[in-house]
């Protein structure tokens, strides 16, 4: 075989795989084309869908903010009337149970006194008075 002819069928074995692979990658081009376009048909009512959701979403989060507003508000309420019943009634309260526990304590020990007349007969002497 002679160079030349050598060459002609590396050439042409070359232009066959050449087509082979060009075949194949229009075939791939196409597949492409073909996925691209139903991907486009099919995001449509699929964006569509995610902006109703999004809407009702947002509606919501409104109501919740209304909710929330409304809770702070009774919170506030809440907190002024306390502040209020323990700055009128709070210190008078507890006056009257100051009041109340020191008699409940001085009645105590008078009846106990009462019950032992001779408890303080057996006490030490002062250190003074030897």
């Amino acid at each position: 075989m002679s160079p030349g002819w050598l060459a002609a069928g590396a050439f042409v074995l070359l232009v066959i795989v050449l087509v082979f692979v060009g075949i194949k990658a229009a075939r791939f081009f196409d597949e492409a084309t073909i996925a691209m376009r139903k991907a486009h048909e099919n995001t449509d009512p699929l964006f569509t869908e995610a902006n109703t959701t999004l809407t009702h979403v947002n509606t919501q989060l409104e109501r919740v903010d209304g909710i929330t507003a409304n809770a702070r508000a009774v919170t506030g309420n809440v907190s002024a009337l306390t502040s209020l019943f323990t700055a009128t009634l709070g210190g008078p309260l507890v006056k009257a149970a100051a009041l109340s526990y020191g008699v409940s304590k001085a009645v105590k020990a008078r009846r106990k006194a009462a019950e032992q007349p001779n408890k303080h007969a057996k006490r030490r002497p002062k250190r003074g008075s030897r």
